[in-house]
């Protein structure tokens, strides 16, 4: 599981490896009111944001089940100890079995045997990492064939959060879009990466503001959006053609989600021949990028083929530009 803030999008733009990590974790939450704000403004339906932090906090004070075990790996000194034992101490939907700091090495240096073993052994239903974001991503795609735990996921300020070190802003700042600066006051550190993502975010809506979101519609065409797309597969022994025509928007999500859906399960290489798309959103382009990290996950080839000008443009201004760079696999 991701947790994608600005922070995670900022680097997914710069780091391949990092963006390969997100897109292919199982699911990925709208952590941070940037990325539902853009993901507005683009008109990409994102009901709101669902924190790592607050979906953490459900599960701790849910008692309608058997508590879930949960084992703390990384933060500062004595904050994983303290968060697992604040778990045992409660009598809620979280009990801790085990923790391990560390430290600040490198990824193989954190991931011996002694810390798998240690981690698996412990049986927990719930992995919390806390190493910081592009090293925890890391670890987790180092680590996860070896690791027999149902949840893995980087929640690096959870373990701060659990063992009292820094209490998280009330719900009436989380609201209105404060946290971060309730962040700052509480670790001045983190102005610094919210200054350098923050300068980011504004010529990221400065773009957005002189740029348009989509590809013009073809001015001859008198159908709608729906009647306007189709799709024809081929399928052949080194792989799958998927030919899409017409308008990708969000009027046709359902049509290209069941498309992509049967892609899915044939776990073919996958050609998508864009040469006769007239028009192409943020929404599809999403619904591409899902695919595309499905490709990764599997280990097969991808490639989207006969891109326009129009395409390519649309692509540039969504950063998906990656899209265009084919991956061949065996």
């Amino acid at each position: 599981m991701s947790t994608p803030n600005l922070n995670f999008a900022v680097a997914c733009m710069k780091d391949s490896a990092f963006r390969a990590s997100v897109l292919q974790s199982d699911l990925s939450l709208a952590d941070g009111w940037p990325v539902v704000a853009w993901a507005r403004l683009s008109q990409v339906k994102l009901p709101g944001r669902v924190a790592g932090s607050s979906l953490f906090e459900r599960l701790r004070t849910s008692t309608k089940r058997p508590a879930l075990s949960v084992y703390f790996f990384g933060g500062p000194d004595g904050a994983a100890e303290q968060a697992c034992m604040q778990l045992c101490a409660e009598n809620s939907g979280l009990t801790g079995v085990g923790f391990a700091t560390p430290g600040f090495g490198s990824v193989q240096e954190m991931s011996t045997d002694e810390h798998i073993d240690s981690i698996n052994l412990a049986q927990p239903d719930i992995l919390v990492l806390a190493l910081g974001a592009k090293k925890g991503q890391a670890w987790i795609q180092h680590n996860l064939a070896r690791l027999q735990v149902p949840v893995v996921s980087h929640l690096g300020a959870v373990v701060n959060f659990v063992a009292g070190s820094v209490k998280r802003a009330p719900a009436w700042v989380q609201a209105v879009g404060f946290e971060w600066l309730w962040r700052i006051v509480q670790e001045p550190a983190l102005w610094r990466r919210y200054s350098s993502d923050g300068s980011v975010f504004l010529n990221l809506l400065a773009r957005r503001f002189f740029t348009s979101k989509r590809m013009k519609p073809s001015r001859n065409s008198q159908l709608t959006d729906v009647e306007k797309m189709s799709a024809n597969t081929l399928e052949r022994p080194s792989g799958v053609t998927l030919t899409l025509s017409g308008s990708l928007t969000d009027a046709n999500l359902t049509l290209m989600r069941d498309e992509f859906s049967k892609l899915c399960c044939l776990r073919k290489n996958v050609c998508i021949d864009m040469a006769k798309v007239t028009e192409l959103d943020s929404s599809a382009i999403a619904l591409m990028t899902l695919i595309y990290g499905w490709q990764l996950k599997m280990k097969l080839g991808w490639q989207l083929a006969e891109a326009s000008i129009a395409t390519r443009l649309a692509l540039k201004m969504a950063h998906a530009e990656f899209l265009l760079e084919p991956s061949q696999r065996e």
